[in-house]
Formats: C-alpha cells, sequence, structure tokens
C-alpha cells in the first residue's frame, strides 16, 4: 500500500497541529510597504516570515496533515489527486507534514515580475477571496492608505492554495466566529510579535545574503533606514506653485554652500569686492545649468549640483604657493587662469573615467568603509580655517553658530503651515537675523576707531594699534564691501571672461587628484539620496553616467572661470531629508531661476556684501555636517565589526597627522600669510626633494591634502583587508547578484525616450 493512500493511515477527526490555531493556518498576504512596484527585498521579507517558497510555489513551513477524506483534493503544487491514488511522496506523509528546508530559497526578482503582470488579476482574486480593504489589520497594523490608493493583492498562488484547502481567511478579525477564535487570536499574537522582529529589518531596505542562510536566525538591533513620507517624489508635479515654492525651499537649505566658497576664495587670491560679486554669480550660472542637465542626462535624481569643498582644498594649495603668493599686479586673474586649466584637465579626465565605463568597474570597489572617512575628512580639513575665521568677530560669529544649533537641534519639530520652517530655512533665517544685527552694530560705532580706515590695506599701516582693528573691521562691518556701488544692474557671465586659461602638469595632477574624491563623494549621494527618496541603488551604470556628466558640468564651470569644479553637494542628502521634497521638476524651476538671478549683478554684489565673520560661521556648521554625512555612510556597513573600526579610525587619524608632517615645513615668506593659510603653502617647501622641481611640488601638495590620503589609505585598507560583503557593505553597493537590480524597478533613473536612442551602444551606463 502507498503511503499516500487513505488505508495506510486512519483518517482522524481532530487532527492536533504543532501550535494553536485552525487549519489551515492563517497566512497573510503580501502588502507592498513603499509602492506598487513590489519591492524584491520587501517580498525576499514576506517570503521569509512566511516560508514561501517561489521554485516550488509552496510553503516550507512545517504544516500538519489535513484528514483525509475521499474525493479529489489539490496539492501545493496544483496536481489534482485522490486520497486512495498514490500521489504523494513518502517524505511526504509525515505526520507533521513536509520538513522545512534548512534554507528558504527565494528569486524576488521572478516574483516580482510575476506580480507585475498578473496585477489586475490578482487585484479581482484579492476581492473574491473575501480581503477586505477596511479591516482593521490594514489600517492599524499595516498602516496603509485604502483602495484605490493601494492595493492589497495577495500572490496568486497562496490565493489559489487558500481556496483549495477549503479555508475561510479573512483579515478583519471581526470575521472570526466558532471555536477557533482563541486559537486564532493566539495565533495572531505569535505573529504580531513575530512581525515586530523583522520591523526593523524591513523597513530599514537592508537585507544580507547571511540572514537568509540558517532558519529560525533571530535578528537584532538593527539600525533604521526607512525613507519617511515624502511631500513630493521624484517623478511627482504637484503643480507650478508648489513646484516654484519646493525649488526655492530646496535651494535655501543649501544656500551656504552655493555662496560662501567664493568669499574665502577670492580675497586669498587678491581679487576685488567686485571680482567676489562676478564669481558668485558665475556660480549660481553654473550650478542651475548643471542641475538642469543632472537631472535630464545624469543619475536623474534630486541633487543639487554646484562648487565642491573636495576641490576647495586643492585651489587653496595652488593659491598660495611661490610662484603665485607673491604676485602684485593682476593676481586674481593670474591664479584663475591658472585653476581653470587645471580644472578643464582635470575635468576632461573624469568625463572619460564616467562615459568610457571604467567608473562602473571603479565602483565595484569603492564601498561605504571607503566613502566614509574620505567624505568625513572633507569637511575635518578645514578645521584649521573655519573658526580662527570666525573668532576675528567673536559678537557675530558665536551668536550665529549658537542660533543655527538653535533652530537645527532644538526648534526642529516645531511646525509652522506644515513645515519645519526652522529646520528646512536654518541657515537663511540665521544669516538674516545675524547680518541685520551686525547692520545694527556698524551703524552704532561698534567697529569705528579713531585713525583707522578700513579701506587702508593691513600691510600700509604704520600704527601697531591699527592693524589689528583694520582687520576687525574688514571681518565685522557690514558696509566695507564696495561690491554695491562697483557691480553692473545686469551682467551675463560668459565663458573665458578673465582669459585664457593656462596648463601646467603639477597643477593638473592635482586637481586630478581632487576629481577623484569629488566622484567618491558623488557616489556617497547618489546612494544615500536614492535611499531616502525610496528608489533602489543605482546600479554601476547609473552611477557612471552620473561621474561622467559631473566631468562634463565640470568643464563648464572651467571654461566660465568659478575656480573650482561642478559636482553633487553632500548637503544635498540632509536637504532632501529634512525638506522630504523629492522632485525634479522642482529642482529645474529653482535652477532657471539660478540662472535669472546670475543675470543681475546686484544679486552677487549683495552676497558678497555678507561679512566674512559671518560666513565663516556657516561654513563651520556646513564643514561639521559634512562629516556626519559622512561618517553616516558607515550604516550600511556592520559598524561593530573591529575591521571596519580600525580602518576607518587609522584612516581618519593619518590623513590629518600626515598632512600636519607635510605642513610642518613652513615657507620661507611665512610672514606675509596669514596663520589660516599657512596649512596650505607646503606644496612649495615640503619635506620630499628630487630632481625635479614639479614632481616635489605634486607630492608635497598632494600630501598636504587630507582628503586625498584618506581616500588613498581607505582604499588601500578595505581592499587589502580580508572582509565579508555584508560587513564591508558591498551588498548594499556593488553586488550584481542584487534583487533591486530588476530593470523594472529603475524607472525614474532611465533617460528620457528622445535621448535613449543616443545611448544605446552604451551598455555601460544603465537604463
Amino acid at each position: 500500500m502507498q503511503p499516500g493512500s487513505s488505508s495506510s493511515q486512519p483518517p482522524s477527526k481532530n487532527p492536533k497541529p504543532d501550535r494553536p490555531g485552525p487549519w489551515p493556518p492563517r497566512i497573510e498576504p503580501f502588502v507592498p510597504r513603499t509602492d506598487p512596484d513590489h519591492n524584491p527585498i520587501e517580498l525576499k521579507t514576506w517570503a521569509k516570515r512566511t516560508g514561501f517558497n517561489s521554485n516550488s510555489g509552496e510553503i516550507s513551513r512545517p504544516l500538519p496533515k489535513p484528514s483525509s477524506t475521499a474525493g479529489p483534493t489539490r496539492t501545493f503544487h496544483d496536481q489534482p489527486t485522490t486520497s486512495a491514488g498514490p500521489t504523494s511522496k513518502p517524505e511526504d506523509s509525515a505526520p507533521n507534514g513536509p520538513e522545512r528546508p534548512n534554507r528558504v530559497r527565494f528569486n524576488p526578482v521572478r516574483l516580482g515580475r510575476r506580480l507585475r503582470e498578473r496585477w489586475e488579476e490578482s487585484t479581482s482574486i484579492n476581492k473574491s477571496a473575501g480581503f477586505s480593504d477596511t479591516s482593521e489589520d490594514l489600517e492599524k497594523g499595516l498602516d496603509r492608505a485604502p483602495l484605490p490608493d493601494r492595493a492589497v493583492h495577495p500572490h496568486p498562488d497562496r490565493v489559489e492554495i487558500e481556496q483549495a484547502q477549503g479555508g475561510e481567511r479573512r483579515r478583519n478579525a471581526g470575521h472570526m466566529r466558532g471555536a477557533g477564535d482563541v486559537g486564532l487570536k493566539k495565533e495572531t499574537e505569535g505573529v504580531d510579535l513575530h512581525e515586530k522582529r523583522f520591523e526593523r529589518e524591513l523597513d530599514s531596505g537592508v537585507l544580507s545574503d547571511s540572514q537568509w542562510e540558517v532558519e529560525g536566525e533571530e535578528l537584532g538591533d538593527k539600525e533604521v533606514y526607512r525613507p519617511n513620507g515624502l511631500k513630493c517624489g521624484v517623478t511627482e508635479n504637484p503643480g507650478w506653485v508648489s513646484l516654484f515654492l519646493y525649488g526655492v525651499q530646496h535651494y535655501l537649505s543649501i544656500a551656504g554652500s552655493l555662496v560662501f566658497i567664493p568669499l574665502i576664495m577670492v580675497p586669498v587670491m587678491g581679487g576685488s569686492d567686485k571680482d567676489t560679486a562676478t564669481v558668485i554669480s558665475t556660480m549660481l550660472l553654473v550650478s542651475g545649468i548643471s542641475t538642469i542637465l543632472h537631472t535630464f542626462f545624469g543619475t536623474r535624481l534630486p541633487l543639487v549640483q554646484g562648487s565642491s569643498f573636495a576641490y576647495l582644498a586643492p585651489a587653496l594649495v595652488i593659491i598660495n604657493s611661490d610662484e603665485f603668493r607673491n604676485l602684485s599686479q593682476n593676481k586674481f586673474k593670474h591664479i584663475m587662469r591658472e585653476l581653470q586649466g587645471a580644472v578643464i584637465v582635470a575635468s576632461i579626465f573624469q568625463t572619460i573615467l564616467g562615459y568610457s565605463g571604467l567608473m562602473s568597474l571603479l565602483v565595484r570597489i569603492i564601498n561605504p568603509v571607503v566613502v566614509a572617512p574620505t567624505v568625513a575628512v572633507l569637511g575635518l580639513a578645514f578645521f584649521s580655517y573655519g573658526f580662527p575665521q570666525a573668532g576675528s568677530c567673536i559678537e557675530i560669529s558665536v551668536p550665529l553658530i549658537v542660533l543655527v544649533l538653535l533652530f537645527t537641534l532644538y526648534m526642529r519639530r516645531i511646525s509652522l503651515f506644515g513645515n519645519r520652517i526652522f529646520l528646512v530655512y536654518a541657515i537663511p533665517l540665521s544669516v538674516g537675523i545675524i547680518w541685520a544685527y551686525a547692520f545694527f552694530l556698524t551703524a552704532g560705532g561698534a567697529y569705528s576707531y579713531k585713525g583707522c580706515n578700513s579701506n587702508v590695506p593691513s600691510s600700509n599701516i604704520l600704527l601697531d594699534s591699527c592693524r589689528r582693528k583694520v582687520e576687525t573691521m574688514r571681518h565685522c562691518r557690514t558696509d566695507v564691501s564696495n561690491a554695491w556701488h562697483t557691480a553692473d544692474w545686469v551682467r551675463i557671465p560668459y565663458p573665458f571672461q578673465w582669459g585664457p586659461p593656462t596648463f601646467h602638469f603639477k597643477t593638473v595632477i592635482i586637481m586630478v587628484f581632487a576629481s577623484l574624491v569629488a566622484s567618491v563623494d558623488s557616489v556617497g549621494s547618489y546612494h544615500a539620496t536614492a535611499l531616502l527618496v525610496n528608489l533602489r541603488p543605482p546600479t554601476h551604470g547609473i552611477v557612471s553616467r552620473g561621474i561622467g556628466l559631473e566631468g562634463v558640468t565640470s568643464i563648464i564651470a572651467g571654461l566660465w572661470g568659478t575656480g573650482l569644479g561642478s559636482t553633487t553637494l553632500t548637503e544635498n542628502v540632509h536637504t532632501v531629508g529634512t525638506t522630504k521634497m523629492a522632485s525634479r521638476r522642482a529642482l529645474q524651476l529653482g535652477a532657471i531661476l539660478l540662472i535669472i538671478f546670475s543675470f543681475f549683478g546686484k544679486i552677487g554684489a549683495l552676497l558678497a556684501s555678507i561679512p566674512l565673520a559671518l560666513a565663516a560661521s556657516v561654513l563651520c556648521f556646513i564643514w561639521a555636517l559634512v562629516v556626519a554625512l559622512g561618517l553616516s555612510t558607515l550604516r550600511y556597513t556592520q559598524t561593530a565589526s573591529s575591521r571596519n573600526v580600525i580602518i576607518v579610525g587609522f584612516t581618519l587619524f593619518i590623513s590629518l597627522s600626515v598632512p600636519a608632517y607635510i605642513q610642518g615645513y613652513s615657507p620661507n615668506t611665512s610672514l606675509i600669510l596669514p596663520s589660516y593659510l599657512i596649512p596650505y603653502s607646503a606644496a612649495s617647501s615640503g619635506p620630499v626633494h628630487t630632481s625635479i622641481s614639479g614632481l616635489n611640488y605634486t607630492l608635497n601638495a598632494l600630501l598636504s591634502i587630507s582628503t586625498v590620503v584618506a581616500l588613498l589609505v581607505a582604499f588601500i585598507l578595505d581592499n587589502t583587508v580580508p572582509g565579508t560583503k555584508q560587513e564591508r557593505g558591498v551588498y548594499i553597493w556593488s553586488d550584481l547578484k542584487r534583487p533591486d537590480i530588476d530593470p523594472a524597478s529603475l524607472e525614474p533613473y532611465k533617460l528620457p525616450q528622445k535621448i535613449c536612442c543616443w545611448f544605446k551602444c552604451l551598455k555601460c551606463l544603465g537604463p
């Protein structure tokens, strides 16, 4: 007699299941928590929780065998059988049903595609199966919106299984009647407790292969990285009024990065106040053009492009070299033309790196352990400039820093008109309040000293009592700048406005390494922003496309003469997280406004008249924010791993210590340099001495730049020290076998239809 026949085992009227509750067991359908595109990671978590096996279409949990009855039945494989026929395998006839395998093998991409194809069918089956869209579980337990905004759709195979077993399973607890109510309630409590363990993992969107290896593995406390509700998605169009407000809001929140770099760089280059206003207008124009190009041809993520801090330290090293340090005539134009040539060549290298597909190969070995310390050092590198400049006017800088911290930390939860206005507009509000306060101090004579004139260069002041006061007046007074009087009302920035660029190999190499640091910074911003706006992480091809376009926009910046390359601003991650705005069209509209503002010279002049102490105070907060955003990249790795702790800690320390050693070789003409510029003057007087002067300059300059040292050290250590994929964060960023590379989930990254035909031959650039 076959094991599967009815006579081999006596029928049981009351089979005893392994756990209390009705038979068949109540198993919830798959309900998407983020979008109707069936996030593969959510499907994987649902399969782990329910025991669904996509390869066989069955539930892999141990199930009690139902009582045998005469007549046809259906197995989990949808094969018609009879109770008297030899249909089941010997191992399936165990009293407790088939054993659960040691590993749940699940293909979420295959399941996601199948669900997408049968969307309409599954919706209709959902209604016929009795799954109510107004149940308490749906509204309270899953916190989802009712239909038709969100469809509750079980997998078709699951519905067939439930119908074949003949059991009525409704999600509404009000339908539970009869003797099985108590058991079903107990089971529901058990399921709820089991779901809580998966809550953090499901919300974080980060699931490792190792977590699916062993059945029944307990989850520990994991960091939650679930995107909160967005006001506007990437592809949404909320209307012109909302687009205008969102666009202005986004750019105001990162105004410090767009405006304050010229306030630092131009005076060091020997430029006038009018030159500062012109550079600010040029940066606004280039930022607007670059952002529009990136939203159409780059990664298409809602990221503002602009002059990055990754280029600032290399630019200061070039500015303070011997050949430019003591120039007296046309010093600003000579240095700007040198920076233009270096930026143009370095940007061509970055463009080739991206569009040739080399970046798609390089990004496989650029992991969070490399990105985190590199971006963190990007902010730490300016610690010698930040407060020493801000401290020249304590009565302005300290209140500004306190006010920014008050708005961003203590008042961040205060909401006005539905917006957390103090958190989003912390920098513009603080600058406006303290700027007005500084104006009253200036008008009241707080910075007026008898016998001292702020318009006279401090080098020509004979009285020692006035030299220090002149610097105070220049940093604190609001009327010291003559940019408003000298700037034109209308002036359109144009290419080569400072003259033809000059090219030297030693400065080009420095900017090439700066472009590599900027590319690593952008890779981290791409992944962090994608998760914030509830998108799949970009593939290697999409990252290459974005880096290639950043090279193109940096060429534009070099031609127009901003002095720095154009890349993704790190502060975008914080801005998107606080504003909850991710619309590409809002950024495009804001970029158009930037381009229009750049045509009015008085706007640049107004921004150029901001006191230097006020600008330095804002940069202290922005650089600290960059440090925090860089270290937050470690959330994708195992932060408790001793391997990662040692690599990151050693990189942070050595990237500050080595440049300090190189910078200890002070230049012979250090008397004419302010103390905050001495660290950037080691290129011409460092410890490296060979027979080639250009090589000496290049090596000393690179070793004195903290970001370059951090990138090299972290890159070498992370790729030579053994570590698992989960430990290094490769599973999230560089694993080609991830389920999130389903082409159906990469729609927001795809180029416009009219442009896709140009890139069909370049498969390495993604969809």
